[in-house]
């Protein structure tokens, strides 16, 4: 055996997990991401989705993506530097800087790409790229890649963040960094109190709205918006694979830096671009979004509904107030157990589990979607108290 062989056959956690029957992960789906899903030929309800506008199946998603193939082919067979901008990217740039409300917008292939690439990018040598200790993996590549100085603070706590801002040079640029919604944990970032830090020290605002678009804000527009700070936070990230029903991601912000970044983001400029099918299915779900105010007041009913079930059965959900809720286990073949458990009874959640998070951190990543109805979220309740008391979690 060669010497990469060698040394990644010692990776066996995988292995062990199935052959005590608890692994997790690859679970083959048979139809569509909808509230209730088949496996196996069975009927399971999906809490594991983070389509939480519930518009992956809708009729005009799935027809606008039909007629961009109809129209445009598969692919573009390029990156959009080169021979693969279409009109119709250029259509969804110009509807999403309006429905976000910034001077100009970029769309990447990958809603990582996104954070990768303009993270990586925007800094230099002797600026500063400060962090959220949870941020998302895709900003912490980000910033492995640049070559700025990185600082890390405590997790939504300003006053780590207004320490770490206190150590750079006033005359450089600095750049904070941070998911609005947490992603495993369903958590709020202190977005006024980010931004009131930034212009006392000089600084910009990069959200990645990635988990509060569909959610949060008038027609869905995320956090930020929810705050009415869409001026002054000077980035805004999205994706198309969460509430946009599709596949992708945007940087929303000032020409001068979509400029910049048009020219120098390596992951935009060297990566093809976002397929016509997945482009025209953003823009249906954009619409969709605007002109269905009641999918989030439905998504919000039923996160509230949610929330107060598992505080009375005792299930401990740390700070979430967002369709995210995180039900601790606090270990980790426990949390694969249970994780199997549910999906025998009928209900697929996630399990997180270190070194995503820590190992006394592990948990079920429980999630909604305005689809869901008050019935199925009240069968995923009984069905999970169930669980949890067969293992011992709770009473």
């Amino acid at each position: 055996m060669k010497l990469l062989q060698s040394k990644l056959a010692k990776y066996t956690e995988p292995q062990k997990a199935k052959a005590l029957g608890v692994y997790p992960y690859f679970r083959a789906i048979e139809s569509e991401q909808d509230p209730e899903v088949i496996m196996d030929g069975k009927k399971v309800l999906m809490f594991g989705s983070n389509c939480y506008s519930g518009l992956v199946n809708h009729p005009k998603v799935k027809e606008a993506a039909i007629e961009a193939i109809r129209k445009y082919g598969t692919g573009c067979a390029g990156s959009p530097f080169l021979n693969g901008t279409l009109d119709l990217h250029k259509k969804l740039e110009q509807r999403i800087a309006e429905y976000i409300g910034k001077e100009d917008v970029m769309i990447y292939s990958t809603g990582f790409e996104v954070n990768l690439g303009v993270v990586s990018t925007l800094t230099g040598r002797e600026d500063y790229v400060i962090f959220d200790e949870q941020d998302h993996a895709s900003i912490i590549d980000g910033r492995r890649l640049s070559y700025s100085h990185a600082l890390k603070y405590k997790h939504n706590d300003m006053q780590s963040l207004e320490q770490q801002l206190k150590k750079c040079d006033p005359d450089k640029v600095k750049l904070i960094v941070s998911d609005s919604v947490f992603s495993m944990e369903g958590d709020v970032a202190n977005i006024p109190e980010i931004v009131k830090l930034a212009k006392q020290y000089n600084a910009s605002v990069m959200i990645d709205e990635a988990h509060g678009i569909g959610v949060f804000g008038k027609g869905g527009r995320g956090v930020v918006d929810h705050y009415g700070l869409t001026d002054d936070v000077d980035l805004i990230m999205g994706t198309f694979s969460k509430s946009f029903a599709s596949l992708g991601g945007f940087i929303a912000t000032d020409k001068e830096i979509t400029n910049f970044l048009r020219h120098h983001s390596r992951s935009y400029i060297f990566t093809a671009s976002i397929t016509p099918a997945s482009t025209a299915a953003a823009l249906a779900a954009i619409d969709l979004m605007e002109q269905e105010p009641e999918r989030q007041e439905n998504l919000w009913k039923l996160t509230h509904y949610a929330l107060d079930g598992f505080r009375n059965m005792g299930i401990e959900i740390g700070n979430t107030s967002t369709p995210i809720i995180p039900l601790f286990v606090r270990d980790n073949y426990k949390t694969f157990t249970i994780t199997r458990d549910l999906l025998e009874e009928g209900i697929f959640v996630n399990p997180v589990v270190s070194p995503a998070v820590a190992p006394h951190d592990t948990l079920i990543r429980f999630s909604l979607m305005a689809t869901h109805t008050m019935e199925q979220v009240t069968t995923a309740l009984e069905k999970i108290q169930k669980v949890f008391r067969a293992n011992g979690i709770i009473d």
